[in-house]
């Protein structure tokens, strides 16, 4: 779905299965883009996926209905080719945003150190990943065994946790804070913050810019669905 289209139908219900929950329009399941079905892994989330279509109004708007893109991305295209969605995440890890420094102000060194430096700790404790940083512009190649390990943290995730693995990271350039934000080690407001840290840093420095806030609301926003969408996942 992509542009705003007429409502056609009148009521949406959630019907349970052996392949998992479905969303029925008028007794009819849904499919997505690709035509395949729409079949949900848990009730809470097949529940929050109608009440998306139950809200719409005369025209259907894709952009109020997150959760239901994220659900048909995890089944066109992650679900046919999960070797890329991981592909693409340990693609973030590469160049994760936590592991490039700044050389100056102090303050700002500070934050980061503070802040990202436990993330780096946590992954490699919790997950063996041990990603490696530096100051400036200087490039990282990242250990191979670091990359192996979060391969297979990744692997460990089914279609639906790794679309929204994927979103994350893309969202925030971080594969590190994706993982800690499914794994419930930051929330989603931490998340959020530790992906902006540089922004907040030069706005508490030169002041606030409406269209950068503009933008970071809607990044907060977004974040915060996929937040929802990993803890529908687990409910």
């Amino acid at each position: 779905m992509s542009k705003p289209r007429d409502r056609f139908y009148k009521d949406v219900s959630v019907e349970g299965g052996k392949d998992g929950f479905s969303i029925l329009l008028d007794g009819k399941p849904i499919r997505t883009p690709s035509g395949a079905a729409l079949n949900l892994p848990t009730r809470a989330l097949a529940d929050a996926v109608a009440e998306e279509w139950r809200a719409q109004g005369p025209k259907i708007d894709p952009l109020t209905m997150k959760l239901t893109k994220l659900a048909n991305t995890a089944i066109d295209r992650v679900g046919t080719d999960r070797p890329l969605a991981v592909e693409q995440i340990i693609g973030f890890a590469r160049s994760d945003l936590v592991c490039y420094r700044a050389e100056g102000p102090a303050g700002l060194v500070a934050r980061q150190r503070e802040q990202w430096d436990k993330l780096i700790a946590w992954a490699k404790t919790r997950h063996a990943i041990d990603l490696k940083t530096a100051s400036g512009i200087t490039f990282i190649d990242q250990p191979p065994e670091a990359l192996s390990a979060l391969a297979r943290t990744l692997e460990a995730h089914d279609d639906f946790a790794l679309t929204g693995l994927n979103a994350a990271a893309t969202l925030m350039g971080s594969a590190l804070i994706a993982l800690a934000l499914i794994d419930g080690r930051l929330s989603a407001g931490e998340a959020f913050a530790a992906a902006e840290l540089d922004r907040l840093h030069q706005e508490e420095v030169w002041g606030r810019d409406d269209e950068a806030d503009r933008v970071a609301r809607a990044k907060s926003e977004e974040l915060m669905e996929i937040a929802r969408f990993f803890g529908l996942l687990k409910t």
